[in-house]
């Protein structure tokens, strides 16, 4: 049974999804989302803290435990994700390149990998908004883009303004 819990920040509303005592869904709630009960779960604790400090401008240093359910491909480009440094940037192409590596490919398209980052169900833990255009420019975050900036900016420094 999946249980919903709510987080409320200065970007919006957070929607929490948790099986058994693993967070499996974090996003930012839409509009149009249906709200649902809240009931619980033991991770909903560790993620509320984590959320506390991360929107605080601190660097979490734990991550509460979460299950990332997706295709083989979809889980090592979430790996991936997993290893920029808070306060840092990627490329979907260094992703793909290194996706690519992983899974012993040639190569791989910066689209492919940018497919995969766009169905991340743990943003923020799992930080897809550190991964930005070979140009340096912001896009592709469901989330949408102004948030992106504002995380990146949180994340360089400290706060939002």
């Amino acid at each position: 049974m999946t249980a919903y819990a709510y987080f409320d920040t200065f970007l919006g509303k957070m929607t929490m999804t948790a099986v058994k005592d693993a967070l499996t869904g974090l996003w930012f709630t839409k509009d149009s989302e249906e709200i649902m009960q809240e009931t619980e779960s033991a991770v909903f604790g560790e993620t509320k803290h984590w959320l506390k400090r991360y929107f605080t401008g601190e660097k979490p240093d734990f991550s509460p435990k979460f299950l990332l359910e997706g295709t083989t491909f979809r889980r090592i480009v979430w790996e991936i994700l997993l290893t920029i440094p808070y306060g840092e940037t990627t490329t979907y192409g260094a992703v793909a390149a290194e996706a690519a590596r992983r899974m012993g490919k040639v190569r791989m398209s910066a689209q492919a990998a940018g497919g995969a980052i766009g169905h991340n169900p743990v943003c923020l833990i799992v930080p897809c908004h550190r991964v930005i255009g070979a140009d340096g420019s912001l896009t592709g975050y469901a989330e949408g883009l102004w948030r992106k900036e504002a995380l990146l900016r949180l994340e360089s420094t400290g706060h939002i303004q």
